[in-house]
């Protein structure tokens, strides 16, 4: 028994707008016990949905479509898979009722283009929608297939989910088994190195483990089926414990955990204080630090120092280091960090100096170049080249200059 999650709409296809609902519907699901193993996109074409669904019956029981609802001609969802089933559509008057009361209390006539939201296919049951006026439904074509209809509107769609969806599934045997996870967060390690420390965990049964990587990190999801969430973090405790082992340093957080919240927790900890100085980034680090509340007790500001005499008045660079060195360089990055941990009296000065692109590269020093600096309690500084590649986009070398700004301070406070 398993679920396929199909989401109906051309504007999915061309990038118009970002599918959400997938996401949560696979949150939910794990949450549920339920497996669910394939998600489809399909445009609005009855035909290509009509493939899509002979698809799905063939290796799921559940089906949730979500899109194609609305009271437009190109909404096809509910007519389509009731041609594909051979049930005819009956128009149910508790849905003219319930739309006509929602134009109402809006002062306004209901369409009569909106009666079309009111056919569903006989037998089905209504999935009602307590805040839109596309209603779901719930149908057992068949003994074994099981589908669900929400309109695409995420908003309500989250609400029909949880308030009549969830019960129903419950009410089916479902949710006494859940699906759990906890991932691990990694940065300063590649996805092939880290999966080659820790190849052998990835045959485990139950709790599993499985590696993925997105915007410059590397991620470990752990997940456990289990009768409660309290027993499936009991499976997946000492597999936590024995992969952070393996991983030390470069495993810097769980779950909702960033760069940012962990390495402010630690200068609260210490009774520590941060300031940055950004040349390529413009502001992206000051940036990550300030998202998170309460911030400002150990992140006092920064200063965004693009042109070389920023450098020299407000962070003192040496203006014979920059013409010597030029502005990309080991020494002018130990100068900036010295300089602002100084001038805003922090505990630690982080800088940031490079070349983001896509011009303003040389054969010395190419897009991708950048040097970050760290300066401690005591005046200690050090500088850090890193050649981030010429082929990325230059919003990723930003990140990634931040992000690895952020993971060398990390790994100072937590080793020195």
């Amino acid at each position: 028994m398993s679920a396929e999650i199909i989401c109906v709409g051309t504007e999915l296809l061309l990038g118009d707008i970002l599918n959400s609902n997938s996401q949560f519907l696979a949150q939910q699901l794990a949450k549920l016990g339920i497996p669910h193993y394939y998600q489809t996109v399909v445009g609005d074409n009855p035909e290509r949905l009509k493939q899509v669904i002979e698809i799905a019956i063939s290796r799921a029981n559940i089906l949730i479509f979500t899109g194609g609802l609305g009271p437009t001609p190109d909404d096809l969802t509910c007519e389509t898979i009731a041609d594909f089933f051979g049930a005819p559509l009956i128009e149910r008057s508790e849905i003219i009722e319930d739309i006509t009361q929602k134009f109402a209390q809006r002062g306004r006539v209901m369409s009569p283009t909106n009666r079309k939201q009111a056919l569903i296919p006989q037998g089905a049951e209504v999935l009602p929608n307590p805040t839109g006026t596309a209603p779901g439904i719930i149908w057992q074509p068949r003994p074994d297939i099981t589908i669900f209809t929400f309109p695409g509107i995420p908003s309500e769609m989250y609400r029909m989910w949880q308030e009549t969806a969830v019960p129903f599934l419950q009410s089916q045997g479902w949710g006494k088994e859940i699906i759990y996870s906890r991932s691990l967060r990694f940065w300063g390690i590649g996805e092939s190195a880290l999966a080659e420390k820790v190849s052998s965990y990835f045959n485990l049964p139950n709790p599993t483990v499985a590696p993925y990587a997105g915007k410059g990190e590397v991620r470990l999801r752990i997940s456990a089926k289990a009768n409660s969430a309290a027993a499936a973090e009991e499976l997946i405790a000492p597999v936590e414990k024995q992969l952070k082992e393996i991983a030390g340093l470069d495993c810097y957080g769980a779950d909702n955990d960033t760069l940012a919240s962990v390495v402010g927790e630690l200068l609260r900890s210490q009774e520590e204080t941060v300031s940055v100085a950004e040349s390529c980034t413009g502001g992206g680090l000051g940036q990550m630090f300030t998202e998170i509340a309460g911030s400002s007790d150990y992140f006092w500001g920064g200063v965004i120092s693009y042109d070389n005499s920023a450098k020299i008045r407000l962070l003192g660079v040496n203006p014979k280091d920059l013409d010597k060195f030029g502005a990309v360089s080991a020494t002018v990055a130990e100068q900036m960090a010295l300089g602002v941990k100084s001038r805003l009296e922090t505990t630690w000065g982080l800088s940031i100096t490079g070349i983001a692109g896509p011009g303003g590269g040389t054969e010395i020093k190419p897009v991708g170049l950048v040097y970050i600096g760290v300066a401690g309690p005591n005046d200690e500084v050090k500088s850090f080249e890193y050649r981030f590649g010429t082929i990325r986009e230059r919003w990723f070398i930003r990140h990634l200059s931040a992000c690895t700004a952020l993971d060398l301070l990390r790994r100072r406070l937590l080793t020195r």
